[in-house]
């Protein structure tokens, strides 16, 4: 395996490689996740939010069974991409009225899992073609877990009300103003009411 400032130079370096990035995506997510809880103003999404928690930890033991199937050590590489929807979330957490936190934190998973979708899609075509089957397998068990979006499908769907309504409330405040502009009236292209 490759050390610390050294280049990945085989096959099986590089896949090793991306299991450490999915490791620590699964741990980043993990971190995230009790933080979404705390945002989070609806019960059942905090409680979803929760579930997602054990699922979560029940995905860092699989990788790590994936590790020692291949008689290898976890160990965590950068995964930027987990990183940057942390830094996406947070700042647009940041930004909104609290009314609109369901919102942008279902936004996030959704992505979210869209990413994880994507990893393990490419960790499981990799080890079918090293023809590891017990590797395909337990990646299997990881993308089943997923649900292929099933997850946040499901997440989405128990919170598409609330979603509903703050894309409603959005697009009422950018569709109509506040306060007709005057200007218009003049032209004729917009009538008072």
């Amino acid at each position: 395996m490759a050390i610390l400032g050294e280049n990945v130079e085989t096959p099986r370096e590089l896949y090793v490689h991306q299991l450490g990035a999915a490791l620590k995506m699964e741990n980043k997510i993990l971190e995230m996740l009790p933080q979404l809880e705390e945002e989070a103003q609806d019960g059942q999404l905090q409680k979803d939010l929760k579930k997602h928690q054990q699922e979560t930890r029940a995905h860092v033991r699989n990788l790590e069974q994936v590790f020692r199937a291949l008689g290898e050590e976890p160990d965590e590489q950068a995964c930027p991409t987990i990183e940057g929807l942390e830094k996406e979330g947070q700042s647009m957490l940041g930004k909104v009225d609290e009314s609109l936190n369901d919102a942008v934190i279902l936004s996030a998973v959704v992505e979210t899992e869209a990413h994880e979708i994507a990893v393990y899609d490419g960790l499981i075509t990799v080890a079918e073609a090293m023809d590891d089957q017990d590797i395909v397998a337990l990646l299997r068990g990881l993308a089943t877990d997923r649900g292929l979006g099933a997850g946040a499908e499901a997440l989405r769907q128990a919170h598409r009300p609330a979603l509903v309504g703050a894309a409603r409330r959005i697009v009422t405040e950018r569709v109509r103003p506040a306060r007709p502009d005057p200007f218009l009236w003049t032209q004729g292209a917009m009538m008072p009411s």
